[in-house]
């Protein structure tokens, strides 16, 4: 069974909030006391609450007053170098969720352009897809003719090798000719290919509508994905 993820909120209850306030002060003071002797480090915590007349402080009030004045002796600069609040705790936690946000938006555009460039191949039709939608299936279509020019590449230096070696005693001349299939991937045969494409077939769609259009794409304004995303 999971673990409920905990909402980290104040707790309003009085009851439930000192109760959870004892546990994971424990944990707390538990987990300093393990980190301090796994990784061989000074350290100290100090936790202050209404709940005790006295703050609580770990190893001891003299380890405390150790590992505070080793502290103090730092310059001013290295003091601050890594110490954060909560606001700049949670702006960090922001910035992180923000760029798995982006990632993820751009993983998702590369999915919808893909699924269009496979039904673009089925004959349908690119007739309703806006300016920002054909440079990124552009840049999609150019991306596989290169995958496939260098795995071509690939397979015709396999087989020259293998032709180059033979069996052994076999000359050159008595060897069957083994035909290669090249791949002519310039420009302009890249751009004619894709310009076919443009020519009015049947209508591209998702999900049965007669307009072609990329899920989670607004065709009357800029989509919200720019070109950072495809080159």
């Amino acid at each position: 069974m999971t673990r409920k993820k905990v909402k980290l909120a104040y707790i309003t209850n009085d009851s439930a909030r000192k109760a959870t306030f004892k546990k994971r002060k424990k944990g707390l003071m538990k987990k300093v006391s393990e980190l301090s002797t796994l990784c061989g480090i000074e350290a100290c915590a100090i936790i202050c609450s209404p709940y005790d007349t006295q703050p609580e402080v770990w190893p001891s009030p003299l380890g405390v007053q150790r590992v505070l004045s080793q502290f103090q002796r730092l310059p001013e600069m290295e003091q601050c170098k890594k110490m954060v609040n909560q606001e700049s705790f949670l702006r960090q936690r922001i910035t992180k969720a923000n760029e798995h946000l982006k990632k993820q938006r751009k993983d998702n555009r590369e999915k919808e352009v893909t699924h269009a460039m496979f039904q673009c191949l089925t004959g349908k039709s690119l007739q309703n897809l806006n300016l920002m939608d054909l440079n990124d299936l552009g840049w999609m279509v150019d991306r596989n003719l290169k995958e496939i020019s260098k795995r071509s590449d690939s397979l015709k230096n396999v087989t020259n090798s293998q032709m180059a070696a033979g069996p052994s005693g076999e000359h050159p001349s008595q060897r069957a000719e083994v035909p290669v299939f090249e791949v002519n991937n310039d420009n302009m045969h890249r751009q004619q290919w894709f310009m076919d494409l443009l020519t009015p077939q049947e209508p591209l769609g998702f999900g049965g509508s007669d307009e072609m259009m990329l899920p989670f794409v607004d065709n009357n304004q800029n989509p919200p994905w720019s070109n950072t995303f495809f080159p």
